[in-house]
């Protein structure tokens, strides 16, 4: 079956990342460089999106959250916000379930199915994988853009979003069975 983008779908885009940087920006309250980075209570949201709803609503939710926080929180760097930052995040909500899923071909619900246990590890691994090559990438434009040490960026930017991605499994588990419903209205895409 062939996925198509739909309307529906850019409503959800939209939606899940103005949600997301809202979140972001006004319920982690906590910054760890001032100006720059706060820690990300709700980091795993978006890899959550990638896993319910595809990579490519995971993608754009974090892209545009990413955006949304930086704009909101009076964080927004040029050229590091949109370039670096958002396409980064973007990629770390996506990849999760586009590798662990292969792109789609795997139903979440059959992979959980498997073993609670073997979702979990995989999806953990696949989670913190991405995260920190997201970070890696983060902390080098970061350093570049904003003239900061790049390991200085590398250590904080990691606490900020390391530990709340390590919840993604579990949130997944959570809500996937209650949210099987909601998949027939917006395509996985």
């Amino acid at each position: 079956m062939k996925k198509k983008l739909s309307f529906v779908n850019i409503i959800f885009f939209v939606v899940f990342g103005v949600l997301t940087g809202v979140l972001w920006a006004y319920l982690c309250p906590i910054p760890l460089i001032p100006g720059a980075v706060h820690f990300r209570t709700f980091a795993f949201i978006i890899v959550v999106i990638g896993y319910l709803f595809g990579p490519v609503t995971g993608f754009f939710s974090g892209y545009i959250g990413t955006i949304v926080w930086a704009l909101l929180s009076g964080n927004f760097i040029p050229l590091h916000s949109p370039l670096a930052d958002g396409i980064t995040v973007g990629l770390s909500a996506a990849l999760p379930a586009l590798v662990h899923l292969r792109g789609g071909k795997r139903d979440l619900l059959e992979v959980i199915n498997e073993g609670k246990g073997k979702f979990i590890g995989v999806s953990l691994f696949w989670s913190l994988l991405f995260g920190v090559l997201m970070i890696l990438t983060t902390s080098l434009s970061l350093s570049y853009f904003a003239g900061l040490d790049y390991a200085y960026c590398v250590i904080w930017i990691g606490i900020a979003d390391v530990v709340p991605i390590a919840l993604t499994p579990f949130v997944v588990l959570l809500l996937a069975k209650r949210m099987k419903n909601i998949r027939n209205i917006v395509p996985y895409i």
